[in-house]
């Protein structure tokens, strides 16, 4: 008899096991509220019970609210969505900076250990949502870092100071729409693919706004399309992007470039060797700061020819291929 209690008991408790793997295993959306009306309170913890390499599209809607959150999408995740449900007033933030001191060591954290969201997982999709660094003007500071690839942001704010949005997995692809990005100095840089569609990119004080470090065999780095370069009140000095590496590539395609953005356009790092080798463009820009008569000699304007071929499809082919499905 009690051989047969045990047998129970132990069944029991391995279905009970079972049951709390498998809860969340299913594309239902997953509810945060920072308030505790929903089932998790921080958007760590959903993440959590997100089981890997998912097959299905699953949803975490965060109900608006701050999240004090340093929050990291491994890379066994997939196909998850994370939707604000205010762009605005749904906001994931932290502060560190590159002069903060790694816990227990007397090391300093340096610029890649700074970021409020790092996301390592492929497919990944963040909507009406904000991604912000908060850090005082004390050194580098990211909010958002990439390591993933086939990621798509929609209607997100990122803001930051000095090095915002750090792209930084090689042969990888990103896609923004409708998003705003802030910072000060080269507040979008790293080596992936990224296409910025209908953004806002406001330069926070006179200096870089891009500085790609795009690898020499990948043939597009950061094109922007139909975007609005604008600047904060008594910003009138930005370069378009400077090369963080010899062959970075930078496209402005129909955008509004504000007055804020100096004649020359583009700098050389200080380096006039990355004349050689960067890969600096336009096409079809207007606004203030879109006049071509000054340029950088050594950046080029697309003829109508080669802006034709400069497509989503051409951009991201790569690896077989894909398309932001928005």
């Amino acid at each position: 008899m009690r051989k047969l209690l045990l047998s129970l008991v132990l069944v029991l408790a391995g279905t009970l096991a079972v049951n709390a793997a498998n809860k969340y295993d299913n594309p239902d959306t997953l509810f945060v509220a920072r308030d505790g009306t929903a089932e998790f309170r921080n958007i760590d913890d959903a993440i959590e019970v997100c089981r890997a390499f998912m097959e299905y599209h699953k949803v975490i809607f965060v109900k608006k609210g701050t999240y004090k959150e340093k929050l990291i999408v491994p890379s066994w995740l997939t196909n998850i969505e994370i939707c604000g449900e205010d762009r605005d007033n749904t906001i994931i933030t932290y502060d560190d900076h590159a002069n903060v001191f790694i816990p227990g060591t007397d090391r300093k954290m340096g610029t890649f250990r700074t970021y409020t969201v790092r996301v390592d997982g492929n497919d990944i999709t963040f909507r009406n949502i904000t991604i912000e660094n908060n850090a005082a003007r004390l050194g580098q500071a990211v909010a958002l870092h990439t390591q993933g690839d086939r990621l798509t942001f929609v209607n997100c704010r990122i803001l930051g100071n000095q090095d915002t949005v750090y792209t930084g997995g090689i042969n990888t692809r990103l896609y923004f729409k409708d998003c705003h990005i802030e910072g000060t100095t080269d507040f979008i840089f790293g080596p992936s693919t990224a296409w910025f569609e209908n953004c806002t990119i406001l330069s926070r004080t006179d200096s870089y706004i891009t500085a790609a470090s795009t690898p020499q065999n990948v043939e597009y780095g950061y094109v922007f399309n139909r975007c609005k370069i604008v600047a904060a009140e008594g910003v009138s000095k930005v370069y378009l992007g400077r090369p963080w590496r010899p062959y970075a590539h930078t496209l402005f395609m129909n955008c509004q470039l504000g007055k804020h953005i100096l004649p020359v356009g583009w700098h050389n790092w200080s380096n006039t060797q990355n004349e050689t080798t960067a890969r600096y463009c336009e096409y079809d820009n207007h606004g203030e700061g879109a006049a071509t008569k000054e340029r950088a000699a050594w950046t080029r304007q697309l003829t109508r020819k080669e802006a034709a071929k400069v497509t989503l499809e051409n951009v991201f082919r790569q690896n077989g291929g894909w398309i932001p499905n928005v």
